[in-house]
């Protein structure tokens, strides 16, 4: 039985989940696979992964939670088209007693679809699919997939589009929506007993008078970690809900996410986003806001005044994070007072002249080339004076360890997508899969997937639909 389900009929529903026809294996993720001990064929993932049959007899479930949705309370959302079906005890990381569970995105209806049909659609299930993939390879605390299964069952979106199912892996799926359902309703005793969960199977060291307000404490701190971690990869995610906030701190729910290609603080990557609410530049704000919100449904367990001092330590954690990751991406080990200025003047140049942010910053371990570009040349002189000051050794080492060579740039998503929807090709899945989990490393002969964007998709944008 799953550690969730013990909670009771108030906070999940047992479903079916609804096998695809025709069902095929596109990826498997063999290091997670390897990590998690299973010991299954492909064939019989094929069967778990695709619905078709229980994982260890284990009866499925699909949650139900509330969420704050473009800053309007939705009093009851759900999992709409994903459920839990089973859990692991393994060593991997993310979860301190090492249970991971595992859940399918795109299984048929449950009883929180909202008179939808429950699918995924074979391009969203590519994009999160290859986006755990790039999480992971930047150390983003993410959750994780561990297959991707293709079909020729038929779904209307848009256009009439193929499903898909995509097994994720965390050791929770617990949102701030969660919480936010039972406070809404004023089920307080509901609210201590899901707080009481996550603590005793994640949060176990906290113990104490005090142990709501440190674990609180603790999400605060995890989320500012996560965030600072989007910010200093350019990463986007789209739809920052206070349902889509991971209670553990992880990034989760990938739809219209985005990567930073030319540089562009206020850079907007959900096209059903009118207003630029998630905004790139906008998600450390964001990130607070919803966490004042999950501070509002832990009222009856803790004080106004405590929460409101813990909610201070956020903006703080976030810069700290932040400072330390972009001193590393500039090769600054020894803090100084002036970095700060020197890496917005770099910044500022990119967005200026509408440079890449992921190729700038991994050429800044280049500086011959680097100089030959003109545009850099008054701050070479100052970044070459402060370098003078590092008594670093391996400094490019060090650069190009946190300065990635490869994201998942938007154009690169949509080819692997428009090959496997149009062609039946899978292999650039496959190689955006390897290069995005190792993205750090040379990867000699793919100097073509750091490029960018092409005219024809310059245009590109992502919406909420799946």
């Amino acid at each position: 039985m799953l550690n969730f389900a013990k909670l009771g009929s108030e906070f999940s529903t047992k479903v079916q989940t609804q096998p695809l026809d025709q069902p095929f294996l596109i990826h498997k993720n063999t290091q997670l696979y390897a990590d998690l001990g299973l010991v299954l064929t492909d064939s019989e993932l094929l069967k778990i992964t695709s619905g078709e049959e229980k994982f260890e007899q284990i009866e499925p479930i699909a949650s139900i939670y509330a969420g704050h949705q473009f800053g309007h309370f939705n009093p009851q959302l759900g999992d709409g088209r994903s459920c839990l079906i089973g859990q692991i005890e393994s060593n991997a990381p993310g979860s301190k007693r090492g249970y991971q569970e595992l859940s399918l995105k795109g299984a048929g209806p449950t009883p929180y679809s909202r008179q939808a049909d429950g699918r995924a659609v074979l391009r969203s299930s590519i994009r999160e699919y290859l986006c755990s993939a790039a999480m992971q390879g930047l150390n983003i605390s993410t959750t994780q997939a561990l297959s991707l299964v293709g079909s020729s069952t038929e779904v209307y979106r848009e256009n009439l589009e193929t499903a898909a199912i995509v097994m994720r892996v965390a050791p929770t799926h617990i949102r701030f929506g969660h919480f936010e359902l039972f406070a809404s309703r004023g089920q307080i005793v509901q609210v201590k007993k899901l707080a009481d969960f996550v603590i005793e199977q994640h949060f176990p060291e906290l113990q104490g008078a005090k142990v709501y307000e440190n674990f609180f404490l603790e999400v605060v701190k995890r989320t500012a970690v996560m965030i600072a971690s989007w910010q200093a990869q350019g990463f986007a995610h789209g739809v920052m809900n206070t349902d889509n906030m991971s209670i553990l701190g992880l990034t989760m729910d990938y739809g219209p996410f985005g990567f930073l290609e030319t540089y562009d603080t206020s850079f907007v990557c959900n096209h059903s986003d009118h207003e630029g609410r998630y905004a790139f530049d906008q998600q450390p704000s964001i990130g607070l806001w919803n966490l004042t919100r999950l501070a509002d449904a832990l009222s009856s367990l803790i004080d106004t005044k405590q929460a409101e001092a813990i909610l201070q330590t956020y903006e703080q954690q976030l810069i700290k994070t932040y400072s330390i990751l972009m001193r590393q991406k500039f090769g600054l080990v020894q803090q100084y007072e002036g970095d700060h200025q020197l890496i917005n003047q770099f910044l500022e140049l990119l967005r200026i002249h509408k440079k890449d942010y992921t190729n700038s910053l991994r050429g800044l371990a280049d500086l011959e080339k680097l100089s030959a570009d003109d545009n850099f040349s008054s701050w070479l002189v100052l970044y070459d004076q402060r370098l003078a000051e590092e008594k670093i050794e391996h400094r490019v080492e060090l650069m190009n360890s946190v300065n990635p060579k490869f994201i998942l740039r938007n154009y690169l998503a949509e080819e692997a997508i428009r090959e496997a929807e149009d062609q039946k090709r899978y292999d650039k899945i496959s190689t955006l899969f390897n290069l995005l989990s190792s993205p750090f490393e040379a990867h000699l002969g793919f100097e073509s997937y750091t490029q960018k964007a092409p005219k024809w998709a310059q245009g590109l944008s992502v919406s909420c639909s799946s």
